[in-house]
């Protein structure tokens, strides 16, 4: 199989882990990687003295992450993107977009009061254009 896995990341450990796990499948199917962080709104804070500032908006997450997972040792093309909009309708919109083969999300809030108010897993499994794979991301 060859085609596109996405992955969503917000910065979290838990977005770490789901990454790392999409990059491993997509390594396995043969398949690119695209690393996807979603916004409401931009947010920016610039760090730095002088004339040496960086400014790291909330959209870079992705570009983060992106960077991070190429040093593994995989041999996986990595993209990345950032999307206005929720994190579950931007993952959606980007599958569609790049018409992948499956979207890999992470199992955070899917214990206890958060499986009530509902997850991005939930929601992407329930509406996503293709197959997804839910990433353990609990550490027990």
């Amino acid at each position: 199989m060859s085609g596109v896995v996405v992955v969503g990341v917000d910065g979290s450990e838990s977005a770490r882990k789901a990454a790392e796990a999409a990059r491993d499948l997509a390594a396995s199917l043969g398949a690119s990687l695209h690393v996807v962080t979603a916004f409401e709104t931009e947010s920016a804070e610039t760090f730095g003295v002088g004339s040496d500032k960086v400014r790291i908006s909330n959209a870079d997450s992705a570009e983060i992450v992106a960077n991070g997972l190429g040093t593994s040792g995989q041999r996986v093309e990595i993209t990345h993107s950032a999307a206005r909009g929720k994190p579950a309708d931007a993952l959606i919109k980007e599958a569609i977009r790049l018409d992948a083969k499956v979207i890999v999300v992470g199992n955070r809030r899917m214990r206890g009061i958060g499986r009530l108010l509902g997850s991005v897993a939930n929601s992407v499994a329930h509406n996503a254009p293709c197959d997804v794979y839910i990433a353990n991301t609990y550490d027990d």
